[in-house]
């Protein structure tokens, strides 16, 4: 991690990704990236669906290739790079045919190493295969959810899953949430852990960082008017009052309230739920 000088409060809370000692390019490949008009927490008619979001700096979008649908065929790690969509590292990979994509790195794998997807590549990271070749007990990332349906599972900084079974054409995995979830055996994954895991320690020092992310100030709702939360209101600083728990903006139950569906479609392939924290 990367610390600065206390020229200023911001400065003196500060830790960043020291970058260039992990990164091998500064620009993205040109015919990778394109434009892109972010949502910042608004659905089609421009209504807030997801508060908190707007702003930030402008992004280029670079083309990850998460469908990995050139199999068989070897490429070589060519540059590692910062992507300002995602947690992890991506990298320019060029295989032997001279078509050239952008990949989600995972640990350990430096410029000039070879990787491939293939049903027979050996374990090693940054390797594609199906679930049911690779061993129990080994770390995987960028899971599909349906055979050909492109990587969607474990692809933040840091994370990975563990394989504990194959059974019945099915694979367990612990994923990063500690829940316990099958997957089809043909379904295809990437051995190792992603890049960047060093991201869950960065501080960013002071709220205008925030806001170049494009992160909108929270505010509590003892804070707001009674028009505007269940919590506000009052002469001074007052509790939520005869409640049987904090509530949302809305009304609803803040805390210890189930929010999946009773009836959604992958109930069945949950073996074990995640283990939440428990309140003190």
């Amino acid at each position: 991690m990367k610390k600065f000088r206390p020229t200023s409060p911001g400065q003196r809370q500060t830790t960043s990704v020291h970058y260039r000692k992990l990164l091998t390019a500064s620009e993205p490949n040109k015919s990778l990236t394109s434009g892109v008009k972010r949502a910042v927490g608004r659905n089609g008619a421009g209504r807030v669906t997801v508060r908190h979001k707007g702003g930030g700096h402008k992004r280029l979008y670079r083309e990850v290739d998460f469908k990995y649908d050139k199999r068989g065929i070897p490429a070589r790690l060519e540059t590692i790079e910062y992507d300002p969509n995602r947690s992890g590292f991506i990298g320019l990979i060029c295989y032997s045919d001279g078509e050239r994509r952008y990949t989600l790195l995972p640990q350990a794998l430096e410029v000039g190493h070879e990787v491939m997807v293939d049903e027979k590549a050996p374990l090693k990271p940054g390797n594609r295969l199906p679930l049911t070749k690779i061993p129990v007990g080994a770390f995987v990332y960028n899971i599909e959810v349906q055979p050909m349906g492109g990587a969607k599972l474990v692809r933040s900084a840091g994370t990975f899953a563990q394989v504990l079974s194959n059974d019945a054409g099915y694979t367990s995995l612990r994923l990063p949430s500690s829940e316990v979830r099958k997957v089809h055996e043909n379904c295809w994954a990437s051995i190792g852990a992603v890049s960047n895991e060093e991201n869950k320690l960065i501080n960013l020092g002071k709220a205008g960082r925030s806001r170049w992310l494009g992160i909108r100030p929270t505010v509590r709702g003892s804070a707001m008017n009674p028009v505007d939360h269940p919590h506000g209101g009052g002469e001074g600083r007052q509790g939520i009052g005869l409640r049987r728990g904090p509530k949302t903006s809305w009304g609803k139950q803040a805390y210890g309230v189930c929010t999946r569906r009773a009836k959604k479609y992958s109930n069945v392939f949950i073996v074990s739920r995640r283990k939440s924290k428990k309140r003190k």
